[in-house]
């Protein structure tokens, strides 16, 4: 399930034209928040949503319609209501104590592998 997740977040980042560097943080906060054991069945899409919101926020990938159009393109390809993702998003932060800026070294190896893949 977390490949497919992770499969998942991608192609939505793709079809909202976000940068293979916004994937791969989105991948690291996905993955430290797996590491730390926050997923579980009823919220591990929500989490991956809000990763890649999170992600698209910090690297100022998006403008405020794309945000808007971002948004509702996660509420409508992971099933969940945008009011519970933006509440959850507060939940990811909290639980990667804000450090949504991330040393090059954790980011690489996802970049690296998506934009071989493209």
């Amino acid at each position: 399930p977390i490949l497919s997740l992770k499969r998942e977040m991608r192609n939505l980042s793709e079809e909202c034209n976000l940068e293979p560097v916004t994937v791969s943080m989105a991948y690291v906060y996905f993955e430290k928040l797996v590491l730390q054991g926050k997923l579980n069945k009823q919220n591990r899409k929500l989490c991956a949503g809000a990763c890649v919101l999170l992600a698209a926020k910090i690297s100022s990938d998006l403008r405020k319609h794309e945000v808007k159009h971002l948004i509702d393109k996660l509420e409508e390809r992971f099933r969940f209501n945008r009011r519970d993702l933006i509440g959850f998003e507060f939940t990811v932060l909290v639980a990667l104590e804000l450090a949504l800026y991330l040393p090059e070294n954790q980011v690489l190896p996802h970049y690296r592998r998506l934009t071989q893949q493209s």
